[in-house]
C-alpha cells in the first residue's frame, strides 16, 4: 500500500512481459517475468501521469485473444515486448493528473506489474467505497459485473417468468447474468463449453448452500 515513506523510494518493478503473438491457446512460455531494477516512485516531467501501485489484477477471456493479433473490437491487440494489460485495482502513489491525488484507490486497465505508469486517466475510475473488498472491483463491481448488468436489464431488459438463455453460463459475466435473472423471478438456462465448466459451477453452487 501506498503511503508517505514509500513515495520517492527506488525500488524494483516485476512485470510480465508478452512475449509475441501465439496462434490457439496460449502457452506458459509465451510470457516472461522481467524485473526492472531503480524505478523512481515518482512521476517525472511535466506529464499527465499517474503512478499505481497494482493491488488485484484480473485474468479475463477476451485477453487470450489480445494474444492472437487479432483486435477485440474494443482493445488493442498486445505489444511484443511489453508488459500484458488487463483490468485491475491499484492505489495511486504519485500522480500529476488534477483528477487523482496519492492515495486515491483506483480500478480500470492497469500493467501486469508491480507499479504501472498511466499516461492517460482514460477508463480509470476511483473508487468511493472502500468498505467493500477491493477484489470485488475486477468482478461484479468491475467490468464483468458492468457488462451482466447493461446487458440484462438495459439491452434483455425480460420480464419476470420469461425465459432467459445464458451462453457462457460459467464465465465471469454469465454467472452474473444467470442470477440476475433468477433474483427477477426468470426461467434460467445456461450453456458451457465444457461438461467440467458445467460440474464446477455447480459444485461450488451445492457448497454455498450446505455453508448455508
Amino acid at each position: 500500500m501506498a503511503d508517505g515513506s514509500e513515495k520517492n523510494a527506488v525500488v524494483s518493478n516485476k512485470k510480465v512481459i508478452f512475449k509475441d503473438y501465439v496462434s490457439g491457446f496460449p502457452k506458459e512460455s509465451d510470457m516472461a517475468v522481467t524485473v526492472d531494477e531503480n524505478l523512481k516512485l515518482k512521476v517525472a516531467g511535466d506529464s499527465q501521469g499517474i503512478l499505481v501501485k497494482n493491488l488485484y489484477l484480473s485474468c479475463d477471456p477476451y485477453m487470450r485473444l489480445l494474444m492472437t493479433n487479432r483486435s477485440s473490437g474494443i482493445f488493442g491487440t498486445y505489444t511484443p515486448g511489453a508488459p500484458i494489460t488487463g483490468f485491475g485495482v491499484g492505489k495511486v502513489i504519485d500522480s500529476r493528473n488534477p483528477e487523482f491525488k496519492e492515495g486515491d484507490l483506483v480500478w480500470g486497465i492497469t500493467g501486469w506489474e508491480e507499479y504501472s505508469l498511466l499516461t492517460s486517466s482514460e477508463g480509470l475510475f476511483k473508487i468511493h467505497h472502500t468498505d467493500i473488498t477491493l477484489s470485488y472491483y475486477t468482478g461484479i463491481l468491475g467490468m464483468p459485473g458492468l457488462t451482466a448488468y447493461g446487458g440484462f436489464y438495459e439491452v434483455c431488459a425480460p420480464k419476470k417468468g420469461e425465459y432467459v438463455f445464458v451462453s457462457a453460463a460459467s464465465g465471469a459475466v454469465g454467472q452474473l447474468v444467470g442470477q440476475f435473472a433468477k433474483l427477477m423471478g426468470c426461467y434460467v438456462v445456461g450453456s458451457a463449453g465444457t461438461q467440467d465448466k458445467v460440474f464446477s459451477r455447480r459444485h461450488r453452487h451445492l457448497l454455498r448452500e450446505r455453508r448455508g
